[in-house]
């Protein structure tokens, strides 16, 4: 599988959960887009342009399990909570509940939103390592309190790569009258994912990341009956009455226009669901989990710590990308700088709850040769940094 993704050979990339890796016949059609685009601007996005959105909205919708008009394309995740959080009513006496693995930029949507409206933004620590679904429910639901009107969540982590109950909380919370924020950055091709199934009130996720499209692609999705919640993050022509642009509803309208942009990642998303239909990516994910729990054992071996997860590599706690626990370093940049350099691998190393971690990515391209390069690495490394941080 290497040879269709553009990534430069002489580095082992098990990074693929940071930004993503698009495939040479996916990356074409974007290019065919733009030239399309560039061939007759004015044609093109006056009469063409939003009949290829619907069709490419069409064919996400169906990947992740709703219709194709209850979702809308958007630049990335963290744009997506912008627009429902900024859409939203909160104010003092109002708490916003998540947990202490959020992603730092959703994280900052939050803080920078409670200082200016007055409501309370509240991390439920969740321990590592987990046990079970049910424990992570509870853990969770011991911040909810009768101010709490909203949830927010990862479907899967940034930092500890660690698969949440989804659909057990956001059931939970609609019985509560809670209404459910899921950031699924890291979840759509990574796992099956059924919007309709999951029940969230709303999901925003990257499509460039495990679904392999080109960067600047995602979507968010809100149910049917929240809609009328959601207000234009950019105000433009898809807002008001006599707009002349419109996809068929308010909350298409508001969000799905932000005046003259290149749009030719969001076209090019049914390229990359055509190819991993045609690689059979569920067989792949399969033999990255594989790849990946095999990972996991022979670092821990080597470090002697615990994994964060249970040991049922079946239970759903993690799936192509998952944390492993480092001994404390002494300089973390530099550690990392270290593998890329000295051993040519581009791997993230993560520090959380003032531990640290490496964060190991397996997609179709990697191999047990990439896997064996990173131990030979860490092999070496952290002797050495163990030793300068006892110095």
């Amino acid at each position: 599988m290497k040879t269709h993704f553009l990534l430069d050979p002489d580095v082992v990339f098990l990074n693929h959960g940071s930004f993503g890796a698009t495939p040479k016949p996916v990356f074409a059609a974007y290019q065919e887009w733009q030239r399309r685009l560039e061939r007759q601007p004015v044609y093109f996005i006056s009469h063409e342009l939003f009949d290829h959105l619907a069709h490419a909205g069409e064919q996400l919708g169906r990947y992740v399990g709703v219709p194709g008009s209850d979702l809308v394309f958007i630049p990335n995740s963290t744009f997506g909570l912008n627009v429902v959080a900024r859409s939203l009513q909160l104010g003092p006496g109002d708490e916003v509940l998540t947990t202490n693995h959020e992603y730092g930029a959703c994280d900052n949507v939050w803080h920078f939103l409670s200082q200016k409206q007055g409501f309370r933004y509240v991390q439920q620590p969740i321990t590592l390592p987990v046990t079970s679904a049910e424990a992570i429910v509870d853990e969770l639901w011991q911040g909810v309190t009768p101010r709490t009107r909203f949830i927010f969540l990862s479907h899967i982590t940034s930092a500890t790569a660690l698969t949440f109950p989804i659909a057990d909380i956001c059931r939970r919370a609609r019985a509560a009258g809670i209404i459910t924020i899921i950031d699924g950055a890291h979840a759509p091709g990574q796992l099956p994912l059924d919007l309709t199934a999951i029940a969230p009130d709303f999901y925003f996720g990257n499509t460039h990341k495990w679904l392999c499209s080109p960067k600047g692609s995602a979507f968010l999705y809100a149910r049917p009956d929240q809609q009328a919640l959601i207000e234009p993050l950019v105000v433009g022509w898809g807002w008001g009455d006599g707009r002349t642009l419109t996809f068929g509803s308010n909350f298409l309208d508001y969000t799905q226009w932000l005046g003259t942009n290149d749009l030719s990642a969001y076209l090019a998303v049914p390229d990359a669901i055509q190819f991993q239909e045609e690689h059979n990516w569920t067989a792949v994910r399969a033999q990255c989990h594989t790849l990946l729990r095999q990972t996991m054992h022979q670092i821990g071996e080597l470090t002697g710590l615990p994994s964060i997860y249970p040991a049922d590599s079946h239970a759903g706690f993690y799936h192509q990308m998952a944390t492993i626990p480092l001994p404390q370093l002494a300089n973390v940049e530099a550690f990392k700088m270290a593998l890329l350099n000295q051993f040519r691998v581009e791997v993230p190393i993560v520090t959380w709850n003032g531990r640290h971690f490496i964060r190991v990515s397996i997609q179709a391209y990697n191999t047990p040769q990439d896997v064996e390069v990173l131990l030979e690495a860490l092999a070496v490394l952290l002797p050495d940094s163990a030793a300068r941080d006892e110095g």
